[in-house]
């Protein structure tokens, strides 16, 4: 089934960078950003968080929950959080479950290979727990400011 604005997100379980599992019925009441992200520590995956990282006041103040999702173990979201300081939870999906309930593992191409792998996409939620948007082929760099136009946070 592919996913589409309107329709509820898929609920989800996933250990966050603290071990600690983390729904996302837990976020009911607040807008969410759930944003994949292909591996951590890697240049576009970097500036993508980093940019959420600057911006993160901005959607602090305004209850929006930013939630970073890729494959990578816990351990990895441990280092990649504490070497660029971000303030955010990064959901672990080892054996991507929760990235093909939400459409966006897939094929991929890299220097003229082929493999699958996370689809760089996010999601913004609603309050009530239903698909706002969806932004696909993410563009790590404006990312950030797209989404805090979207929120009239900018």
């Amino acid at each position: 089934m592919t996913l589409s604005s309107g329709m509820p997100a898929p609920e989800f379980e996933m250990l966050d960078d603290t071990n600690v599992p983390r729904k996302l019925s837990d976020f009911r009441g607040r807008n969410v950003i759930l944003y994949f992200y292909p591996k951590d520590d890697t240049p576009g995956c970097t500036k993508e968080a980093c940019n959420f990282r600057d911006d993160y006041s901005a959607y602090e103040k305004a209850g929006v929950a930013i939630l970073g999702v890729s494959p990578d173990d816990v351990a990895s979201h441990v280092k990649f959080k504490k070497k660029f300081q971000l303030q955010f939870p990064l959901l672990s999906d080892e054996g991507h479950k929760v990235c093909d309930a939400y459409g966006v593992w897939g094929a991929k191409k890299f220097m003229g290979k082929e493999y699958d792998g996370v689809l760089r996409t996010t999601f913004l939620i609603d309050t009530e727990g239903n698909i706002k948007r969806i932004y696909e082929n993410v563009r790590p760099a404006e990312h950030s400011s797209e989404l805090l136009g979207e929120l009239g946070l900018a």
